[in-house]
């Protein structure tokens, strides 16, 4: 298992190995989509004018793997797609990242690829929500928006020459406060078309980025669904040297409630397992996951969802829901 260090005794270890297999049973299936190893044969038709890409070479007439992953096929193109390879953009990704540079008209931002991310100042909206051109004013108040460290959400751009621009012009992008920012490997986040979600059970935001790096917090009140109100930046920057000049009581109406953070963590940790057991991450999954922990809260505190037990439980109980999903 990878990511955590989960120590399996005897009957752990033989009931993981167990759902394991039933979950490779119910997987394998003799497709071009099948997964490959290094030095596998891929099965191909040389007469529709075969394009070799990434991962492939010919050997002998036949078309090898050269590295582990998966057969994609475009068109004519047959390539494979390694599992464990770091983030590969592409445009319109929503993306989770980190601030790691406050430089002239740009940010820029740790987004788990090989190379950093630039975000202009042109490309995003300003905290006055009004569509104008960027002044030097808006260049010296930059820190007044982001600054290093801060976690925010955008939207892949292009490539540019100068590397891989991103853009937040939409309401819906912009700073995450009051959470959690997990990294997972990025295979295991797939691309939908929705990839920013409210669990109004638990009083959530999740943001699941396509470069792997996952965002749980306090949900944000807004008039949009999902958005981060950007519009109220500058007034928390004059209010954090005011304070000190609160009350206690509008201090605590400040924090985030105990609930919302032990749903933070449990929501959390349910990431962190399903990564370790290698399975894709949705919305879905998580929240059954949660629930599960929820269900069994007495013998599953939060801080006992990491443990061995409750690793297997969830392997279990996949490997269940995907045998009676393909029954049907």
């Amino acid at each position: 298992m990878r990511g955590l260090q989960v120590s399996l005794n005897q009957t752990q270890k033989v009931r993981l190995r167990r759902a394991l297999e039933k979950l490779e049973s119910l997987s394998s299936k003799p497709n071009s989509n099948a997964s490959v190893i290094v030095a596998d044969s891929i099965p191909v038709n040389h007469e529709d004018g075969l394009l070799k890409g990434h991962g492939t070479s010919e050997v002998n007439g036949e078309v090898v793997a050269t590295v582990c992953g998966v057969v994609e096929r475009v068109n004519k193109l047959v390539y494979v797609r390694s599992l464990r390879a770091r983030y590969k953009p592409e445009v319109v990704d929503i993306i989770v990242g980190r601030v790691i540079e406050v430089a002239p008209k740009r940010w820029r931002v740790e987004i788990n690829y090989s190379h950093d991310a630039v975000l202009m100042l042109s490309s995003m909206n300003l905290p006055d929500g009004i569509q104008r051109r960027r002044t030097a004013l808006d260049e010296l108040n930059m820190r007044t928006i982001f600054e290093e460290n801060d976690v925010i959400c955008a939207e892949v751009r292009g490539f540019q020459y100068d590397g891989l621009h991103l853009q937040a012009r939409s309401q819906k992008y912009g700073k995450l406060g009051r959470g959690q920012m997990l990294t997972v490997p990025p295979y295991l986040v797939k691309r939908r078309k929705q990839h920013f979600h409210n669990l109004e059970k638990f009083g959530i935001d999740l943001i699941l980025g396509c470069n792997g790096f996952i965002w749980v917090g306090e949900h944000v009140e807004v008039t949009d669904d999902m958005v981060v109100d950007q519009v109220n930046n500058s007034e928390q920057q004059s209010a954090k040297s005011d304070k000190k000049n609160l009350s206690p009581e509008e201090q605590e109406r400040s924090y985030t409630p105990q609930a919302t953070r032990e749903h933070i963590c449990r929501t959390a940790n349910a990431i962190r397992v399903l990564s370790t057991l290698g399975f894709n991450i949705t919305a879905e999954v998580i929240m059954d996951t949660v629930e599960l922990s929820i269900s069994l809260k007495e013998q599953v505190p939060i801080y006992k969802m990491l443990g061995a037990e409750f690793c297997v439980l969830i392997a279990e109980k996949e490997a269940a829901r995907r045998s009676v999903t393909k029954k049907k």
